[in-house]
């Protein structure tokens, strides 16, 4: 990997981290339509460490209260007391389900799910998927029922909607876009959705990255370009990640997802059509 693709990649991990588009398709798609060699899931695991960093600091005020909140409960014996700490116990429960099927099906998501048409096939699935729950929430809106928000967020929201990462380990999914989709079922407001997606996303990505960066040091500090280019794809993806939440959020306060919905059919289909006609090798 030269020190351009490493920052091409950084920027692509970085605008489609939080997007409903999945960053995972996007890093294995680019590099095959470049001509370069697929990064692999260990690349995409530690570049997620820029994009987890700009969670914690866009939402550095929320993730504060929350630790404060666990802390103050198991002191004082009452773990579930606050509002926070009830929210910061629910992200742990939500997020058992991806670690165990995670270290379960880890060769195949390494390896045999990393195809091309298992990427398409994510792509269209979840556009459907999403636009039945945009139909959903619509249908809501039009009778004048009201929608959740972060405050009104209980365990069966964390737990279905942790559920629903899980299906995030398919290269193509989307991990915002599945919980978002989840969340939207589960009648909250399409940006307490991703707010909450984005907050249950901390503690699986850090350790898939943590994870990944210990067993793959020795070949990234085997040289000092190995250093230096996941360092740049990381910074970039933070920098870059950061500027995204901020627009999906303000985003979905007005629109609905329509236009990833229209993307990931498009994305998928060109997909299909490129491997198809032999441009494309699946793997």
């Amino acid at each position: 990997m030269t020190l351009f693709e490493a920052a091409i990649l950084g920027i692509v991990q970085g605008l489609t981290e939080f997007l409903p588009i999945s960053s995972t398709a996007h890093l294995r798609i680019v590099p095959a339509l470049a001509g370069w060699s697929d990064p692999g899931a260990a690349f995409t695991a530690i570049a997620q460490l820029g994009t987890l960093a700009a969670v914690l600091i866009y939402f550095r005020k929320d993730i504060s209260a929350i630790i404060h909140g666990v802390v103050r409960g198991i002191s004082t014996g009452k773990p579930l007391e606050s509002t926070e700490a009830k929210m910061g116990w629910m992200i742990v429960a939500g997020t058992i389900p991806i670690v165990i099927l995670g270290l379960l099906f880890k060769h195949q998501i390494e390896t045999s799910l990393r195809s091309l048409y298992w990427i398409s096939g994510a792509l269209i699935g979840l556009a459907l998927v999403l636009s039945l729950a945009e139909w959903k929430i619509n249908n809501r809106l039009t009778k004048g029922l009201p929608l959740k928000t972060i405050e009104k967020i209980g365990w069966k929201e964390a737990l279905m909607i942790g559920l629903a990462q899980c299906v995030a380990l398919i290269p193509g999914s989307s991990r915002s876009g599945v919980t978002i989709t989840g969340g939207l079922f589960l009648n909250l407001s399409r940006e307490t959705a991703a707010r909450f997606s984005f907050l249950l996303s901390l503690p699986s990505v850090l350790a898939a990255a943590l994870l990944e960066l210990y067993k793959t040091w020795p070949v990234i500090s085997a040289t000092t370009e190995n250093i230096t280019n996941i360092i740049v794809a990381t910074l970039v993806a933070g920098i870059v990640g950061y500027a995204s939440i901020g627009f999906l959020l303000t985003y979905l306060k007005r629109h609905t997802t329509t236009i990833f919905i229209v993307y990931r059919l498009i994305a998928g289909t060109a997909i299909l059509y490129l491997l198809a006609t032999g441009k494309l090798q699946p793997l």
